[in-house]
């Protein structure tokens, strides 16, 4: 089957994409592994300023309702197996039958990457972000009362929205440190990802006090004094000078073994002490989900401060190989408005290449529209994402093809 464009990814980034196309009059394939279209918009509730929240069941709704209404094509429980070029086309394998394409679309989004605990494997012991799922998307409640290890802005994020589904979160604390939680075992790397999201606290001395610490000094003074039990953010104990050892129980969960940590992360010795729980969240963060772009062959640069290893691109989402473009969470870790307005730019860049009347104006406007977007995102994954962005932009001005005279 041959559709003018296929895009891999239903999330926010595929389906702003998708709609985009449509307006264009392009015949669109959009294929995505989920029941549901959304991608990761459908676990998200939060409340972005007082009075007004972001609810993405009811925007991966809308942008649903949109794309069917401009007649694109959405193919779901569709997994793809296999990329491949043959001359001009893109070959795209799927446990549905094979789409052969000229201009291809990854919208793949992100996936978690949790770190091992003893005691990980028992009944009861998931990711945060499956725990977002159940009770936001499926309405199951993971447990009545959990612990999060890892605290990081997803996991600030979704104890939030536990909170407010009626299942308690006793703590959100740190991993033990070990060779995988090196960083988000340690009270100092960790107070850097916290800082940004005490804007989404009730409470005005979280708000005040994460004014203080602007430089490493009053961080450092901060996690010294900081309480060893805690400081709660939306009445959720935040421990960053407690470690998880360890999880514990018989046939599932029934708790957990915390531990007093230094400001280094090392264990108190005999400071063990547990915690009655019956469900454990691993919160290690997320990572671009870019397995299909190494597979077409697309070159790879590891970027920290974007979450990982992405796809080389550039600002008009296209890689370096012909007919294939990326968007959202798959070319760095952002939130579900930044992923809608790159894909509204992918999209436009593919529409001026099938001959429309898209103008580079059009793009560039699109373009100047994810930045906004990226400077007043809510919430911000990483500190220094403008820093990746810029890391990226050179390292594509570096790839391409010097012209001498």
């Amino acid at each position: 089957m041959e559709n003018k464009v296929v895009i891999i990814g239903a999330g926010p980034a595929g389906l702003s994409a998708a709609i985009t196309l449509a307006e264009k009059n392009i015949a669109v394939l959009v294929i995505d592994e989920y029941l549901y279209p959304g991608g990761r918009l459908l676990g998200q509730l939060y409340e972005e300023s007082p009075g007004k929240w972001w609810n993405g069941i009811d925007e991966s709704k809308r942008l649903f309702e949109r794309a069917k209404a401009l007649n694109v094509e959405l193919l779901l429980q569709t997994s793809v197996s296999d990329l491949e070029k043959i001359e001009q086309e893109w070959i795209v394998h799927t446990n549905k039958g094979v789409f052969r394409t000229r201009q291809l679309l990854l919208a793949t989004g992100a996936a978690e990457s949790p770190f091992p605990i003893p005691g990980w494997t028992l009944p009861g012991v998931m990711s945060v972000g499956a725990a977002q799922v159940m009770t936001n998307v499926h309405r199951v409640k993971p447990g009545k009362r959990g612990v999060i290890i890892g605290v990081n802005v997803l996991s600030s994020a979704i104890a939030m929205e536990l909170q407010i589904a009626g299942v308690q979160v006793a703590a959100i604390t740190l991993p033990a440190v070990n060779l995988l939680t090196k960083d988000s075992g340690n009270p100092i790397e960790v107070m850097n990802s916290l800082l940004h999201v005490s804007h989404m606290a009730p409470s005005p001395l979280v708000k005040i006090g994460s004014k203080f610490m602007k430089n490493e000094f009053m961080k450092k003074l901060g996690i010294t004094f900081y309480p060893k039990n805690g400081v709660k953010m939306w009445d959720i104990p935040i421990m960053l000078r407690k470690a998880v050892v360890e999880i514990v129980g018989k046939d599932q969960v029934e708790g957990v073994v915390i531990a007093t940590v230094n400001t280094d992360g090392s264990i108190v010795p005999g400071s063990e002490k547990r915690i009655k729980a019956d469900f454990v969240c691993i919160a290690g963060g997320l990572y671009p989900l870019a397995e299909l772009a190494s597979l077409a062959g697309c070159p790879f640069h590891y970027i920290e401060q974007l979450g990982g290893f992405i796809p080389l691109h550039n600002e008009q989402m296209e890689t370096n190989l012909d007919g294939l473009h990326v968007a959202g969470n798959i070319t760095g870790i952002e939130g579900a408005k930044v992923a809608l307005a790159q894909g509204k730019v992918a999209a436009l860049t593919i529409a001026h290449k099938l001959g429309t009347s898209t103008t580079q104006q059009e793009i560039q406007r699109a373009i100047e529209d994810v930045e906004t977007t990226r400077a007043n995102a809510h919430i911000q994954f990483h500190p220094e994402v403008l820093t990746g962005r810029q890391q990226l932009k050179k390292i594509w001005a570096e790839s391409l093809p010097q012209v001498t005279n």
